[in-house]
């Protein structure tokens, strides 16, 4: 019988990884990537985890989550059987791929543990292929993962751990059916770990099914003082496009993520943005997979300074570098708008919060004070003016090559034929990304056309490729 009422424990733990059951191998592995000290959800998860109780985890993103599970799917591993042993699903593409990196690099000290991802928007031949040889640890996409298993090329009678990341996702982008699939093909004896960003009334009931006994640990959602500088300002909803404008002319920042509460609002938004000379692009549930790849790789590598996104669509993204956070509309839910906020000042960065409030929305206003339990601060849209010499569009443009690791490219050959054979200074050259059929390199704005001119008359591995600019330069 599965639990319906979820327990509350308060967790006090050690901070140091040594304190928990884990290998030698696996501490010293653990080391060599970095990890000093737990964060709060690995401290109060990783116990339960590694005790092998089910649990709900409430965690926003860039809280160290990933490792909190990971480990406990890595720990329950038999590296000597080659079967699906951990199934982790995520409810985007970009976040299954983010996943299955960490998993490999934590299961490294295990020796050669395989682990697949299996998402739409590629060709299911090559993952049929894959799955054909066997793999540890699967990570994918609701639909593409249940069209493997109604196939028949993915067994998962023996997964040990279950991993639901992004729940509360998962549930807003309406793969609860496909995910309830999922789980009913698992044995009935496995662990379930689920984590999830925000806490809702209705991930608990609607993950009930799911989980034995289940532990339940939070951390605190709200975000160190003075960690994110947050300013509200009250407009006028016909305004609402043209203060967006007006902030990021005054404030200048170089990399921008603009939430809107819909697809809509997103396509018009970046229109007009992009009228009035911003590097701007619009992510939202209409792209295409491949679409959508186009415009995360362009705005993680600086090349779209504005990136307008509903929270759906941007749920997942890992970015870098992120110097604000705009939101255009108020979210009705206050934990939203704290999740919002917090992809801006990772790791030891401040963050920029900008918020725009229509007269219509004070109250949601009033429910976001409320939630941080502190008064907001508010700002004047009219006293802001541009800042002298800001940037409207974008540092670097983005150069895509049709030849990826299918034509066994490497990051270096790209550098190579930029630096060495078309005498592209290596300062100007920025992230590179090789996918299966295609590259996309980052060019700094003001080279970029000559170093186009020069790569295209050019070779690479002695072979020619069709290049193009993703943008206008």
């Amino acid at each position: 019988m599965r639990a319906l009422e979820f327990p509350h424990r308060t967790v006090t733990a050690s901070l140091s990884f040594s304190s928990l059951p884990l290998s030698s191998a696996v501490l010293d592995n653990l080391a060599l990537m970095g990890y000093q000290s737990m964060t709060d959800i690995q401290a109060k998860s990783l116990p339960l985890v590694l005790q092998g109780r089910d649990l709900i985890a409430q965690a926003k993103t860039g809280s160290g989550k990933t490792a909190a599970f990971g480990l406990g799917v890595v720990n329950r591993l038999d590296p000597a059987r080659l079967q699906v042993q951990g199934l982790v699903i995520c409810p985007t593409r970009e976040l299954a791929e983010q996943v299955a990196t960490e998993l490999r690099k934590l299961a490294r000290a295990l020796g050669n543990i395989k682990v697949l991802t299996l998402c739409g928007g590629t060709a299911a031949r090559p993952q049929n292929e894959s799955l054909k040889f066997g793999a540890h640890i699967v990570v994918g996409t609701p639909g593409r993962l249940l069209d493997h298993v109604n196939r028949g090329t993915l067994e998962l009678e023996e997964v040990r751990t279950l991993v639901l990341d992004e729940a509360d996702r998962m549930l807003d982008m309406g793969f609860y059916e496909d995910v309830s699939r999922l789980v009913s093909a698992c044995p009935g004896n496995r662990q379930t770990l689920l984590f999830s960003a925000t806490y809702a009334d209705d991930i608990r009931h609607a993950s009930a099914p799911f989980l034995m006994e289940p532990e339940e640990v939070r951390t605190d959602s709200l975000h160190e003082a003075g960690k994110i500088n947050q300013t509200f300002f009250e407009i006028e909803p016909e305004r609402r496009m043209a203060a967006v404008a007006q902030l990021l002319e005054h404030y200048h920042p170089v990399s921008t993520l603009a939430f809107c509460n819909t697809k809509a609002a997103c396509r018009e938004l970046a229109e007009y943005l992009v009228g009035r000379g911003f590097s701007a692009l619009a992510l939202h549930g209409d792209l295409e997979q491949r679409e959508r790849e186009d415009v995360l790789i362009q705005f993680a590598n600086q090349s779209c300074s504005v990136l307008v996104a509903t929270d759906v669509a941007a749920r997942g993204l890992d970015i870098d570098g992120l110097d604000a956070v705009v939101n255009v509309e108020l979210t009705p839910d206050p934990e939203v708008h704290v999740h919002r906020i917090g992809r801006s000042g990772r790791g030891d960065a401040t963050g920029l919060a900008l918020s725009l409030c229509a007269p219509d929305e004070l109250h949601r206003a009033q429910r976001i004070a409320d939630y941080q339990r502190q008064p907001l601060a508010w700002g004047k849209i009219k006293s802001l003016k541009a800042a002298a010499g800001s940037r409207l569009r974008a540092p670097m443009v983005t150069l895509c090559i049709q030849g990826g690791k299918k034509d066994k490219l490497r990051a270096g050959d790209l550098l190579g034929a930029l630096t060495k054979d078309a005498g592209v200074d290596g300062s100007h050259v920025g992230k590179i990304n090789i996918l299966e059929f295609v590259s996309f390199v980052a060019l700094d704005r003001g080279i970029a056309r000559q170093a186009y001119a020069k790569l295209s008359n050019g070779s690479i591995k002695g072979r020619r490729f069709k290049m193009r600019f993703m943008a206008e330069v």
